[in-house]
């Protein structure tokens, strides 16, 4: 028998320990490998599509339905979520007697996304509204008293906050005192008092009981908008007119559930899945020219969304001008999309030309304290560092160490603007929640695996040594088991391009809905070498001597990347995912290698994987 743990799943070609330092094991559970099978059987699919689905969660009953995930049939009522109709009545009469409407939007993709998307609804109804995306450093997240105030001068009678606004007490008080009428559209999380506005519809709300809390703000902003066309319909609104297509909008609500990171299920894989086919048609002259400028070939999937278009969005809010992305998307002119996207795409190259120096110095930092003290949380800090830059510092960080990591920009004063990120089983963001209470931060908060905090350079060491009190225990539990979930073991012969046409019906992959994993047992690395930036590339081949090419990233000077290299001519177990890698309009299947490990080092292999 293979080795085994209960809670852990079966080892996989007796991986205990790869070049990654990870156990390979089994996604499926016994129950799951039993549902897959049930799955095969009953749809006639192939056993490694009805795997993927099973450890998805899928089940027999579910599994029509998973394959075809429909709008209609997966879209609740708007008026399901608190207060949506009251939002959607406010809204309608505005439009209708020709109301200025102002837009706050928050800076990053999600308030990017949702606050072109109602623009563009608006615009196409032939109404001009005004939208602000504030200054991430200068002004900070959500609605502010000066913003509203320059709204309602700039003649804004109604303000609609999109992806923020749900805790803005102090800013609505502004809006009352201006008697500007505000609809707020959230989905953050939130306690029980609320501010008073005219609508406040966010499906975290307390006494929500939707069960759409999974949704990003676009996705809510969206669902409002399928309920305020209802409302302009039943209203006679379109007599004569033709009405605002929302499907066409399903490209740019795509773009903000992937970069949002919520969970790709329910609604949000249905939005997905139809927004990567609208963006296929690149209508959108914004997200077409990003496109073009991030060098997007092919079908556009979840990583291009999340890896090449996001980032480029967000660098106009950590380190240009916040409203450029919104601009970008919302554009009818080709020509200045085409100027954005350049500008976008600059500031991305940029922003990874600080991030590189920050990571290098915070790594040395880390890397320091690691050696002489080993703390469970890593604090590192500089007065160099940009501040729109440190959540991608503290990511990477948590990413090399393996536990949560803040990364802090100091001002001259010795104030720190810090961003953290968490791993699994490790509650970042009641820690700083806790902190705050005890006066160790400013102010902080944050959610289970993100948290931002405002910390003085004199408090750091006590910082520290309270994290270690509070969350050590938590992070020794978490990284005790480094483990890989592997769905199923292929060869080179079987990564066909009709494989990824199967795949893809269980997809789009990403939050909560991961990428498959597959392991390729005792395959030789028949060519490695780097190009680009540090990344490894390699081919495996079968032993048929059926070829697949490889990339490894990032990975020269790291242990996967180094066995890759040393490895030529060898034979190694190889896991990765896979995708489509399109060359000259030719598509080809290729491997993302995630981990490698030597079948000599491991356990004796006693049966075939999956049996």
């Amino acid at each position: 028998m293979e080795p085994e743990d209960p809670d852990q799943g079966r080892l996989v070609l007796s991986v205990a320990r790869s070049a990654n330092d990870n156990a390979w094991r089994e996604r499926l559970s016994a129950a799951q490998t039993r549902a897959a099978l049930a799955i095969a059987q009953q749809l006639g699919i192939p056993d490694v599509l009805a795997r993927v689905m099973a450890a998805r969660g899928v089940t027999p009953d579910q599994a029509e339905a998973f394959l075809d995930p429909s709008l209609k049939g997966l879209m609740p009522d708007p008026s399901s979520l608190v207060d949506m109709d009251a939002a959607v009545s406010r809204v309608a009469d505005a439009v209708q007697t020709g109301k200025q409407i102002a837009i706050f939007g928050d800076y990053d993709v999600d308030g990017a996304t949702s606050s072109a998307v109602l623009a563009r609804y608006l615009q196409a109804l032939g109404l001009s509204p005004a939208v602000h995306i504030p200054d991430r450093i200068i002004e900070g997240y959500g609605p502010n008293g000066p913003a509203i105030e320059a709204l309602r001068q700039g003649g804004a009678e109604l303000l609609i906050t999109l992806d923020c606004g749900s805790t803005s007490f102090e800013a609505f008080e502004t809006a009352r005192k201006l008697a500007l009428d505000v609809v707020v559209i959230d989905h953050h999380q939130v306690g029980e008092t609320l501010p008073d506005v005219q609508a406040l519809v966010n499906p975290n709300r307390q006494d929500d009981l939707s069960g759409q809390g999974h949704l990003a703000a676009v996705g809510v902003t969206f669902l409002f908008l399928v309920g305020l066309n209802r409302e302009l319909r039943s209203r006679g609104a379109f007599e004569g007119r033709a009405q605002p297509d929302l499907m066409a909008l399903l490209d740019l609500v795509a773009l903000g559930t992937v970069c949002d990171v919520v969970p790709l299920q329910g609604l949000n894989r249905a939005y997905v899945s139809r927004g990567l086919a609208v963006m296929h048609q690149r209508r959108n002259f914004g997200l077409t020219a990003l496109s073009d400028a991030a060098r997007v070939s092919g079908k556009p999937v979840p990583y291009h969304l999340g890896f090449l278009l996001g980032p480029r969005i967000n660098a106009g809010g950590r380190i240009g001008d916040a409203a450029l992305g919104a601009r970008l998307l919302m554009t009818q002119d080709p020509q200045e999309a085409r100027m954005l996207a350049e500008r976008l795409d600059q500031l991305n190259s940029e922003r990874q030309a600080m991030e590189a120096v920050m990571l290098e110095q915070a790594g040395a930092e880390a890397a320091m304290a690691i050696k002489d003290r080993d703390p469970a949380v890593l604090l590192t800090g500089s007065e160099d560092w940009h501040p729109g830059i440190v959540g991608l510092i503290a990511s990477r960080l948590k990413e090399n160490h393996r536990r949560p990591a803040f990364a802090v920009a100091f001002d001259p004063m010795g104030k720190g603007t810090g961003s953290g990120r968490s791993i699994a089983g490790v509650d970042l963001g009641k820690a700083v929640r806790q902190a705050v209470d005890l006066g160790l931060l400013e102010k902080g908060g944050g959610h289970a695996m993100a948290a931002g905090l405002t910390v003085m350079r004199d408090k750091l060491d006590a910082l520290e040594r309270y994290f270690n009190e509070t969350l050590k225990d938590d992070v020794e539990a978490a990284t005790a088991h480094r483990d890989l979930k592997i769905d199923a073991a292929l060869t080179a012969t079987g990564a066909t391009l009709d494989l990824m046409d199967q795949l893809e019906k269980a997809g789009p992959y990403g939050a909560g809905q991961p990428e498959p994993v597959f392991a390729f047992p005792a395959h030789r690395i028949s060519f490695a070498d780097v190009v680009g930036k540090g990344h490894v590339r390699a081919t495996i081949a079968a032993g048929d001597g059926s070829a697949l090419k490889a990339i490894c990233f990032k990975a020269e000077d790291k242990p996967v990347g180094k066995m890759l290299l040393e490895g030529r001519g060898r034979t190694l177990h190889v896991a990765g995912s896979l995708s489509i890698d399109t060359w000259q309009g030719t598509p080809k299947v290729q491997l993302r290698i995630l981990d490698i490990a030597d079948p000599q080092k491991q356990g004796q292999m006693h049966r075939p994987f999956g049996h």
